[in-house]
């Protein structure tokens, strides 16, 4: 297939809201690649297969050959390319990955030039993002869609399966298993806005306490322990607590769920950017380790001693759980008898400094990567008034509105960011503020609107952090939308003050 044939596809998409016709336009492209071509799923759902090929976003700035006439470039030859610059190690090496992409932009048109500097900064927003590619991969191959996202959730890698099931059908899709040491992808939960709302949409419930956390898939095998993080990665190395508390466990072998964290001296958890300190630079080794000891505590048991539990119901993996897994490394969890006793689970769990709860169904499967009504979660959102300060224009559905928003704090007689956010907008609300930050701009730099800063809204957020990124030294963490507010004047929006008392509450050991 020609680069230029998939990137007419990516546009095609992008310009549509419509789900349905989404996966149509996906359903064509896929179904027009051969096998060894199936790199370009994961290029329509945003992200090369691999992550990022190790060149900054101001470097390939500089990289400006003047584009090609006519379109010569394969994605073949493109994944080749890739796979060839990731590849490159040693001294050197940073010049030979900028003259292979030169060379790539060099054979490009300019609309495959704009597309591929977009999927190499992971900024291809064209609104098909892992879910909706296997929904069409499904459709362009007649396969059941369950069969699909069942192949995606234990390979965890879209191009495999894409391969697999354009070249081998649904006999491809069946060699995936739930494999030791190869991580599946986790299940997820969706956002509940009450207890009463979650209680009414959840067969058999059973809750348990949400830790703000780093989630961990632990896999054991004999004295072979390895941890994967929430992505795939690897990060046994950074997690020693987490390998001891594994292998103490009586079992041959072993795939568990969970989640690790920081906890202070008189067992509250410490917030969630502490936490993932532990994850962060190797030269910080053993000092932080003392500093920052991890508890570890395991939700959910997927495989069990050769037996593979992902069809189980969740209440029985649980009880496979609690044969082996002793209350000390164990998630709180209790069957609620009605939703009085539900509501003061989750009053205990947000006094206990957590962040919140979980409901979940007792008969539901383990499926991962899907943000289903099997897994709710029940958290404690903050709600403060922000004011604009400036906004950027929005990319595939929201191309043409501005969109993210760059939020600030009142400091005195000015205003300091401290976040940006895009989400809880609807289509209305980004016709009415973009409108409103257009009628209010000052200056325009790139794809960034700045504005005089009149424009209030009311924002929810789950905990403030420390940032080097904002004015403000700190960001809001999980920050959304939840209304405009054209009735507040900018000054009466919430002043910094009350995010540091925030920061330093929820900081305190």
């Amino acid at each position: 297939m020609r680069l230029v044939d998939l990137v007419r596809a990516a546009q095609r998409i992008s310009s549509t809201s419509r789900r349905s016709e989404k996966v149509a336009v996906l359903s064509e492209v896929l179904g027009s690649l051969q096998p060894d071509e199936a790199a370009a799923a994961h290029w329509l759902a945003g992200e090369l297969p691999g992550g990022k090929l190790g060149v900054g976003y101001r470097t390939l700035q500089n990289l400006d050959p003047p584009p090609a006439t006519e379109p010569t470039l394969t994605v073949d030859e493109v994944d080749r390319a890739h796979r060839a610059i990731r590849a490159e190690k040693g001294p050197g090496s940073t010049a030979r990955r900028l003259e292979r992409l030169t060379e790539l932009l060099r054979r490009a048109t300019a609309a495959e030039q704009e597309h591929l500097r977009r999927l190499w900064v992971a900024e291809l927003r064209q609104g098909a993002l892992e879910s909706l590619v296997l929904e069409g991969l499904a459709a362009a191959t007649g396969l059941p869609e369950a069969d699909v996202r069942r192949a995606q959730m234990l390979a965890c890698n879209l191009t495999e399966v894409t391969a697999a099931a354009l070249g081998e059908g649904a006999a491809g899709l069946a060699r995936f298993d739930l494999t030791l040491f190869r991580p599946v992808l986790p299940m997820l939960a969706q956002p509940a806005e009450s207890m009463p709302e979650a209680w009414s949409a959840v067969d058999d419930p059973i809750l348990e306490l949400k830790l703000d956390g780093a989630r961990i898939q632990v896999h054991r095998e004999g004295s072979d322990v390895r941890v994967f993080s929430r992505r795939g990665n690897d990060v046994t190395a950074a997690v020693p607590e987490v390998v001891e508390a594994a292998s103490a466990l009586p079992v041959r072998s072993a795939v568990l769920d969970g989640e690790t964290l920081a906890m202070t001296a008189d067992g509250k958890p410490r917030p969630f950017q502490t936490t993932m300190r532990r994850f962060g630079r190797k030269g910080e080794g053993q000092a932080l380790r003392e500093e920052l000891v991890l508890s570890t505590f395991f939700f959910d048991l997927l495989l069990l001693d050769g037996q593979t539990l992902l069809d189980a119901p969740a209440a029985e993996r649980f009880r496979a759980q609690d044969s082996v897994v002793p209350e000390t490394s164990a998630i709180p969890r209790e069957r609620p008898a009605d939703l009085h006793a539900a509501e003061r689970f989750v009053r205990r769990a947000f006094d206990g400094g957590h962040e919140g709860a979980m409901l979940k169904a007792g008969n539901s499967r383990y499926e991962a990567g899907r943000r289903g009504a099997h897994w709710l979660k029940i958290k404690q959102a903050h709600t403060v008034d922000l004011v604009v300060l400036a906004a950027e224009w929005g990319s595939g559905r929201r191309r043409g509105w501005l969109s993210n928003l760059h939020l600030g704090a009142r400091d005195g007689d000015r205003f300091v960011m401290l976040s940006k956010t895009f989400k809880g907008l609807t289509d209305d609300m980004l016709r009415t503020q973009t409108n409103a930050l257009l009628s209010l701009q000052t200056q325009r730099e790139d794809h960034v609107v700045h504005v005089r800063p009149e424009w209030v809204v009311e924002v929810a957020y789950s905990d403030v952090q420390l940032s080097p990124h904002y004015p403000a030294g700190l960001a809001l963490r999980f920050a959304r939308v939840k209304r405009h507010r054209p009735d507040k004047p900018a000054s009466s929006v919430t002043p910094l003050e009350h995010f540091r008392d925030h920061w330093a509450r929820t900081n305190g050991d």
